[in-house]
Order: structure tokens, then C-alpha cells, then sequence
């Protein structure tokens, strides 16, 4: 029987993320294995734990010959030969292999190990599963080693985008196998660590590294196998959860079905679930590397409000909505595990963040009338506090918007000054379902607003849009930037044409995405930052512009740019902070993993398929197939019914509940709550 843990899984053979870039997730420890070996394991974050700097690996001892596994790269006996390895949600499989001809005889290993992270409880369990391939007995012997380097215990609130550093370095208690120091205790357990092993006979061993605060001992299971159990049980369910409140995508377009999960599981591993964390689950930033176990509302509420909405649930998305309101979403870029805000200055996409998020969750799950006026509050803040040009609003500098590394898009920009449109025009269909009288005034600022971004930022010799500047310095930025102001309306038919203009080879799109600057603006083009400045692009950004195109009704350039990206389900474990357009490769010096990865399955049910939940609980379906294949999207759940989407070049079958509604050429379709219309 297939295991649907391994439906996640990736082959690191053929990944080409930078090799820190790979680790595993307990959703409440993580930890990476050593680079080259077969058991060495490096570093483990578990709030309020950091142990970044650990050190843990195993040499063997087989008739007294020493096999180290060091990950050594010279030639002659360099020790356990590392031979591949396996990603999956709650482990890292490793092979490894020592065949070497000795003086006394030919000594022949086989190795495999199981790096587990711990749920419940801060660290790691080590499973090793030896061969003898001798053709003679061997007596076994495994020596752990552990270097803990710096430790230290962080605060909840202290938690933030780059993984803890510092703390002592713990001293080792006589000779137990226990390190200290003022904060963290450091423990070893191991079940046996030698045996005789008859020709062709396997053994396991178990080892687990365990933190705890400073002279407090970890309560020990029956096994340790019982602890792996724990996380690999945990994964199991939250994937039967995650595939009940997602569709199941079906497809013969290659590649297509991996991308697709590749997308999903790049969310879940950011759904972290602890009992001292302020929600559960929480939805972090990143997280994988230790780094970004926070939460950045433009991440995650913003790229991906909808499918979180249906990940979360009702419950845990009006949860989510509060947690960002009471952590002060217009006071702070981010917040920490416990609800703590970060940096005391708004980040010019927070507030649409919590205002896209607001909708996706009363599109998907109904109105919840009492959060009317904390959006129509949110929508103040920034009126009253920021500089105003007329109907527009002056965001700042880089610190508050896109940071990029030369100047440009800074100030009065069309993004996000659109968004502001786009929530005025939510927040006047609101008032209007919620019978007020205000949605005539709300439309009508949203009006204003982007005829002034039509007639103050557009420059209609460029064909594009400018940052205006205090003091009356314009730039030309070409920012993908301009497609979120396309897709909030803000552009008139002959805009749209420019805009789109420039999605080509050599401007915007590359063989493997998206860049976030044009290739052929010389100004602000660059390598240092694919993030926003150039030669690829944020992890989510490539998919949403590909919903951007399905949404104004562009299916064959949204399909262009969104099978750019389909190498990512071979290639990556998971969606990380940003990667390159023009090579499938990673920087390595940023953050491993991005909730925003899961923008890759919101565009295909969103835009591809077309789904569009609306207020009042009817459903708009309108899909637009790509035109080389056959795609189904099965299990939409949507207030008490069950939808299937199927397309084919030229075709859709929409089906409710197991009865066929509609079969034909794709149109929009709009299905009321209790028949089709």
C-alpha cells in the first residue's frame, strides 16, 4: 500500500537546493543532516532551544576496525561512503556504504539511517540500521560523538527571520552522556550500541539528543522508536487533514501533479504546532533552517490568504485574524511565537495582508459580521498616518516596501496604493451584503484612488509606471510590482497590453520563473537580491502573477509562466525564500523555505480551475485549461458540498456532490448554494 507520506518525498539526488538548505520538521523541533555523511546530524532549533552550532554523528567498530563517518573526501579507506539520500515530511533517509579489503579480510557494511525530528519535546532521534556483508561474523560497536558548540534558551518573544545565535558552550557531567550549561541541558539516550552480526544479519540502533532546561531530565518512552513514532504519526495526520481540505489535483501534464504537491507541502511544513506558541497551529514564516519561525503577514496571509483559509479552517483562520490584530499588525512588520511584535514601523503590505486574508475567510467560510469595523479601522491607520499626494499615499522608503539594493521603488508607487483600492471595493461589497449604507462612499474612494494612479503614476511614454519621490525626483522601476496593480484593476485595456508586453524571454520570464526586475532595466537590474532586485524572484511571486494572468482571463501566458516554475517538484524539497529565473538553482544565503510556496497550488485551484467563492455562498467556476493536457482538480469543499473541476484543451466537466452540473466549453459558470443556475 502506497504511503502517503512518500507522495512528499524527494530523491536528494536529484535536488539542486544548496545543501544547508536541507532539513526536516517535526513542527516543533527541526534538524539537518551533516552535508557528505551518513549519520552526522547539524544543529537543532526547538523555541526556546537553539542549538544551531550542534555537532552528532556515529563512527562504527566492526572487529575492531574503526570506520569513520566524517563525509571524507580523499581517496584509499576514507570511511562510511555516503550513497544518497531520501526527503520526507517527518524524516531524512540516508544510505551509506564501507567495503574495503583489510589485512584480516574484507570488511563489507551496509548502512541506513533515519534522522527523525522529536514532536513534544526539544531534539532529535538517530535510527541506524547496519548489515553485516561479511561473509563471516562481526562484532559491532557504535560510538556516538556529540560537540553541543553554543546553546542557548531564547525567549518566545525573541524568535525572529535569522535563527538564534550565541549562548556557552555546555560542559559534559562526568562521565554521563550529559552536557550543561546555566540554560540547557543536553541529553543522549541510546537503547544498545553493539552486537554480534552473523553474515547477511541487520541490527538497529537508536540514538536521541534531547534538550531540556538546565538540570532537568526528558520522561523516557518504552523505546525509541516510540519517539519517531510520535513525529512520523503527527505528519500522517495533518497530510489526511490538509488532502480532506484541499482538492487532489489529477493530471497527465508532466510534471505538473509533483509541482502541485511540492506547493502543498511547502505550506505545511510551516504550520507549526506548539502548546507554549500563542495559536496552533502558527503559521511561520520559514522555519525549516531555524530561521523565520515567526510570522510575516504579507508570507502568509497575504500570498497564500486562501488556500490558509482552507488549510486553517473557519476556526483557526478567525484565530489567525486576531492574532494579527492583537499583536498590533499596524505597529509591527512580523510577530514571534508568542504574539509578540517585531520592528516597531508597518510594513506597506501588512495591512492588505490581514485585509486579504479577512476576505479569503469570509469568501470561503461566510462573513463574520463583528470584523466589519476592525476593517474599515484597519483601512484608516494608514490614511491618517501617512504622507499624502492627493489620492495617493506615500509608503517610504526601501525599509517599508520591496528592498531593493539600488533606489527606485520608494513613495508614491502604484503597489500598494491599488491594494488600498482593491480593500476600499471589498469593504463597500461588505457593507453592501451586511445591508450599510456606506458602500456608495467606500466605491467611490476606491475610484478615486486608482484614476489617480492612472493619471499620476502611469507614464504613458514609458508605458509603465513611476515611484514619485518627495521633492519631485520620478524613477522608472520596471518591478514586477506592476502586475499586483494590474491585478488590483488599477489598469485601463491599453496599460494592460503594455504591462503584458513585457512578459518575455530576456524582460521578465526566464526558463526556470519570474525575475522581479526586468532584465532589460539597466538602472535597477542586478544578482545580489533575486528576492526583489533581479535574476529571479520571491518564492511566491512567479505563481501569483501566473493567478494574476488566469484572473483577467490570459490562460496561455499564465500557463507559460507558471510551467517555468514546474522544475521545482523534482528539484526542491520545498518552495524556498526566493530562487533564480534563468537556472534551477537557489542563493544559498537566504531563508531555506517560504509558506509563500504554496501561491504554486492557489493559482492552479484559483486560476487555472477558476474557483472563486463568493459572499453570499454561491461559487463562480470559470476554467481555463492549458492547451496540453488533461488537468482535474477532485474534493473542493465549499460550504457542505464537494466540487470537481475537469479540463482538457477546449473542454470542462464541473461536478457537485458525485452529479455532473455542467459539461462544455469552459465558461463562467455560477452555482448557487443549493442548485446550479
Amino acid at each position: 500500500m502506497n504511503d502517503p507520506l512518500d507522495n512528499y518525498a524527494l530523491d536528494l539526488r536529484k535536488s539542486t537546493a544548496p545543501p544547508n538548505h536541507i532539513a526536516v520538521s517535526s513542527l516543533y523541533s527541526v534538524t539537518a543532516p551533516q552535508y557528505g555523511t551518513v549519520t552526522g546530524v547539524k544543529g537543532c532549533y526547538s523555541p526556546p532551544y537553539a542549538a544551531g552550532e550542534l555537532q552528532f554523528g556515529l563512527d562504527l567498530v566492526a572487529d575492531g576496525h574503526k570506520v569513520e563517518d566524517t563525509g571524507n573526501l580523499g581517496k584509499r579507506d576514507c570511511g562510511l561512503l555516503f550513497a544518497g539520500a531520501v526527503w520526507r515530511p517527518d524524516r531524512i533517509v540516508r544510505r551509506g556504504t564501507y567495503h574495503w579489503l583489510k589485512e584480516e579480510g574484507l570488511v563489507s557494511l551496509g548502512v541506513i539511517s533515519e534522522l527523525v525530528p522529536l514532536t513534544g519535546k526539544a531534539g532529535f532521534v538517530l535510527a541506524v540500521r547496519v548489515t553485516n556483508r561479511c561473509d563471516r561474523s562481526v562484532a559491532l560497536e557504535i560510538m556516538p560523538r556529540l560537540e553541543p558548540g553554543s546553546v542557548r534558551k531564547v525567549p518566545l518573544g525573541a524568535w525572529n527571520f535569522s535563527p538564534p545565535v550565541g549562548g556557552t558552550i555546555p560542559k559534559r557531567l562526568g562521565d554521563e552522556s550529559v552536557w550543561e550549561n546555566e540554560a540547557v541541558r543536553i541529553s543522549v539516550y541510546h537503547d544498545r550500541l553493539s552486537a554480534i552480526m552473523s553474515p547477511g544479519q541487520e541490527y538497529a540502533f537508536r540514538i536521541a539528543v534531547v534538550l531540556t532546561d538546565a538540570g532537568r531530565e526528558s520522561p523516557l518512552p518504552n523505546s525509541l522508536a516510540d519517539w519517531a513514532k510520535e513525529t512520523e504519526e503527527r505528519w500522517r495526520g495533518l497530510i489526511a487533514r490538509s488532502e480532506t481540505a484541499m482538492p487532489r489535483l489529477e493530471t497527465d501534464i508532466p510534471g505538473l501533479e509533483a509541482y502541485y504537491r511540492r506547493s502543498l507541502i511547502s505550506g505545511l511544513i510551516c504550520l507549526w504546532d506548539h502548546p507554549e506558541f500563542k495559536i496552533r497551529p502558527f503559521p511561520v514564516t520559514s522555519g525549516i533552517d531555524g530561521g523565520g519561525i515567526n510570522n510575516y503577514p504579507w508570507d502568509a496571509a497575504g500570498y497564500v490568504g486562501q488556500t490558509l483559509t482552507m488549510l486553517l479552517g473557519s476556526e483557526g483562520s478567525l484565530q489567525y485574524l486576531r492574532f494579527m490584530e492583537e499583536g498590533g499588525i499596524d505597529r509591527h512588520i512580523c510577530f514571534a511565537p508568542d504574539g509578540t511584535g517585531y520592528e516597531p514601523f508597518a510594513y506597506s503590505y501588512s495591512l492588505w495582508a490581514f485585509f486579504h486574508f479577512a476576505w479569503s475567510l469570509f469568501s470561503q467560510h461566510g462573513v463574520i459580521a463583528e470584523l466589519y469595523p476592525v476593517l474599515r479601522r484597519v483601512l484608516e491607520i494608514d490614511e491618517e498616518r501617512l504622507l499624502r499626494r492627493g489620492e495617493l499615499l506615500d509608503y517610504g522608503n526601501h525599509h517599508h516596501l520591496l528592498e531593493m539594493r539600488g533606489s527606485g521603488y520608494e513613495h508614491v508607487v502604484a503597489s500598494p496604493n491599488a491594494e488600498r483600492a482593491w480593500c476600499y471595493d471589498r469593504l463597500a461589497e461588505l457593507a453592501a451584503h451586511l445591508g450599510l449604507e456606506e458602500a456608495e462612499g467606500w466605491r467611490g474612494k476606491s475610484a478615486r484612488i486608482r484614476r489617480a494612479i492612472r493619471e499620476d503614476l502611469w507614464d504613458d511614454e514609458a508605458k509603465w509606471f513611476r515611484s514619485l519621490y518627495p521633492g519631485g525626483h520620478r524613477e522608472i522601476v520596471y518591478s514586477i510590482q506592476a502586475y499586483d496593480a494590474l491585478r488590483m484593476g488599477a489598469c485601463t485595456p491599453e496599460m494592460e497590453r503594455a504591462l503584458l508586453s513585457h512578459l518575455r524571454d530576456g524582460a521578465f520570464l526566464g526558463q526556470f520563473g519570474v525575475s522581479s526586475i526586468s532584465a532589460e532595466d539597466e538602472l535597477h537590474y542586478e544578482l545580489n537580491d533575486p528576492d526583489w532586485s533581479g535574476g529571479g524572484s520571491f518564492g511566491g511571486e512567479g505563481p501569483i502573477l501566473a493567478q494574476t494572468l488566469w484572473e483577467i482571463g490570459r490562460p496561455e501566458l499564465a500557463w507559460d509562466v507558471l510551467k517555468r516554475h514546474l522544475w521545482i517538484g523534482a528539484r526542491l524539497p520545498y518552495v524556498p525564500q526566493e530562487h533564480y529565473c534563468d537556472r534551477p538553482a537557489v542563493p544559498a544565503h537566504k531563508r531555506a523555505n517560504n509558506i509563500s510556496g504554496m501561491a504554486g497550488s492557489q493559482a492552479i485551484i484559483f486560476g487555472m480551475a477558476g474557483i472563486r467563492p463568493q459572499l453570499d455562498g454561491s461559487l463562480h467556476i470559470h476554467p481555463q485549461p492549458p492547451e496540453e493536457g488533461r488537468v482535474s482538480l477532485i474534493g473542493y469543499d465549499f460550504r457542505g458540498h464537494l466540487y470537481d473541476v475537469h479540463m482538457a484543451p477546449g473542454h470542462c466537466r464541473i461536478v457537485r456532490d458525485g452529479s455532473e452540473i455542467y459539461s462544455g466549453v469552459p465558461e463562467l459558470r455560477t452555482i448557487g448554494q443549493a442548485a446550479a443556475v
